[in-house]
């Protein structure tokens, strides 16, 4: 039903809504559809090669699970609503409800999908720096309390504004955002993403540390064989060779090259910084102009809101991208999966 006593509203809107089509727009729209299609083939990819492969039921992969269950309905459930909101000038004309839910599901699954980013960079935290403490049995009783947690919380602040924490739909402005309460900005932000910041350079910042005073160690621990001493080499063309120097019936054993465990802690540490980069590059300025926008009353052009949306939704395309890329089981899995379809 029309409203009447708003024409000017309506008017205003529908010069917005009814933009001329330009080739720079379709193209935009197209690749947004390509990003939204291409995020949820490859998340649900992951999770199809963890359900069917029986190695990966196991951790750490319930954590890579979750991240990719958050990153599926970000593809499902919020960038298809957003893309209408885009194509209709970014008005809302698709009622209350719909904008309740639209905003609950956006905030629920980025929140839960950045937590995610956050505990994958944990447990490869405490794997590398305490490998011999954490277990398999602690480190799945730790995942599986992560994964409660992070949707616990991701609830909590998705939630809130339906128990009238702020407003998120305007009749009249035809606009739908998340609640532009201050109170609620503060909380939202630091609990969706500055708080999950500070731990991931945090734990990248200690893995870089661990990193550095192992070759430091290394480098100490080189043995230089004094003159008089009796010198035994085995040497083959191909490292690691292994050296043992005897000198008054005292023996020193020096093995050239990275164990396994140490290629496998470099990887992952390679893995995380990478993670976390894209997810501060993808998610900061959106959450710079959210934090920002309602403390100081500032008016940022919607086109820029848009591109630091869909910056930030870009994340949830790179998660499985970079995790599977440093695993070779998950490689291998792939291409198992297509050649049974073959």
């Amino acid at each position: 039903m029309v409203n009447l006593t708003t024409p000017t509203n309506h008017s205003a809107g529908s010069l917005n809504i009814h933009r001329p089509v330009t080739v720079f727009s379709v193209l935009t729209y197209t690749l947004l559809v390509m990003l939204v299609v291409a995020t949820f083939i490859w998340n649900m990819l992951v999770l199809v090669t963890i359900l069917r492969v029986r190695t990966f039921h196991r951790v750490p992969h319930n954590l890579v699970a979750s991240m990719a269950i958050s990153d599926v309905m970000v593809a499902a459930l919020v960038m298809p609503l957003s893309l209408v909101h885009e194509l209709n000038g970014r008005r809302w004309k698709l009622g209350r409800v719909l904008c309740q839910v639209w905003i609950s599901f956006d905030v629920l699954c980025c929140t839960a999908s950045i937590w995610n980013v956050t505990a994958i960079a944990l447990d490869r935290y405490w794997s590398i720096t305490r490998h011999l403490e954490y277990t398999l049995k602690t480190r799945k009783r730790i995942s599986n309390a992560m994964i409660a947690l992070i949707w616990l919380l991701s609830s909590v602040i998705s939630l809130s504004p339906l128990f009238g924490w702020g407003e998120t739909y305007s009749e009249e402005d035809m606009e739908c955002q998340v609640s532009q309460e201050p109170s609620y900005t503060i909380f939202s932000t630091f609990g969706a993403f500055y708080l999950p910041l500070c731990v991931v350079l945090f734990v990248y910042w200690k893995i870089y540390k661990a990193a550095k005073f192992r070759m430091g160690s290394k480098k100490t621990n080189t043995i230089t064989p004094a003159a008089e001493a009796v010198e035994v080499k085995e040497a083959t063309q191909e490292r690691p060779q292994t050296v043992f120097t005897a000198r008054h019936a005292t023996v020193t054993f020096q093995t050239d090259g990275e164990t396994w465990r140490e290629q496998k802690e470099k990887r992952a540490a390679l893995m995380v910084g990478i993670l976390i980069g894209v997810f501060v590059l993808c998610w900061i300025p959106f959450f710079l102009t959210e934090l920002i926008t309602p403390l100081c009353s500032c008016d940022i052009p919607p086109v820029w809101k848009s591109v630091f949306l869909w910056l930030g939704y870009t994340n949830s395309f790179f998660n499985p991208l970079i995790y599977t890329a440093f695993n070779k089981n998950y490689n291998n899995a792939f291409r198992n999966l297509f050649s049974k379809q073959r």
